[in-house]
């Protein structure tokens, strides 16, 4: 496969998995049975901003990006597009999706947004163009200060759920379901995204193009995460 052509496919499989991962952000949200840690701090500043869902999503990614600085973390192209598109997918679905009425229908909805999350984190990693901001902040303290990535992890999303929460922000049960079921149910997912013709992992391992033919085939170079 052309190299232009297989960079191509992975911005439109990046696009797509940024795109459901926003739409699998605002299922959550409607469904009102709690939200992962870093949509009730979200929500929380929903309270006291007067901007929506999406724009404080955009504006908390470019704040979380500047604290890469001091970590000495480097974005990448999809850490920079996972920051703008994720917001407006979000606003977009939920202005779309109303809230279901009785507990049944939102645990249903909810349970359809963790299945998508799921798939939207596995989709979009898949396509070898790094990952987001929140993640890339846990990397850079691990890095930068020795953390483990589990303590790392661990202490950013219980300040942003407590922040999140004081300003009223939704925690719940699926709070705690979203924060131990994400990471296993999208691990499994991640080799099935990353086996497409266009995947880094299969256009590096092509063989490389004869010297007195046309050069139809070249290694894309993933940017590395920032996530």
């Amino acid at each position: 496969m052309a190299r232009h052509t297989a960079l191509t496919l992975r911005f439109v499989q990046l696009f797509v998995g940024l795109f459901l991962y926003g739409a699998a952000t605002a299922l959550q949200v409607r469904a009102v049975v709690g939200v992962s840690s870093w949509t009730v701090l979200t929500q929380g500043l929903e309270n006291v901003l007067p901007w929506s869902f999406g724009v404080i999503t955009v504006v908390s990614s470019g704040v979380i990006l500047l604290l890469w600085i001091p970590l000495r973390q480097k974005p990448g192209i999809g850490t920079l597009l996972n920051a703008l598109a994720i917001g407006p997918s979000a606003d977009l679905v939920l202005w779309l999706v109303p809230e279901p009425s009785g507990l049944p229908a939102r645990i249903a909805l909810f349970v359809a947004g963790l299945v998508l999350l799921a798939v939207a984190t596995a989709f979009y990693i898949g396509a070898g163009f790094g990952t987001g901001a929140r993640d890339g902040l846990m990397v850079g303290l691990h890095q930068r200060l020795g953390w483990p990535i589990w303590l790392a992890r661990t202490l950013v999303e219980v300040t942003v759920v407590a922040v999140g929460w004081a300003l009223g922000g939704d925690v719940g049960a699926g709070t705690v379901i979203a924060a131990f079921a994400i990471g296993p149910m999208a691990q499994p997912l991640m080799p099935w995204f990353r086996r497409f013709p266009w995947s880094p992992e299969r256009t590096a391992a092509a063989p490389a193009p004869s010297v007195a033919a046309p050069a139809l085939e070249a290694r894309p170079t993933p940017d590395t995460p920032a996530p």
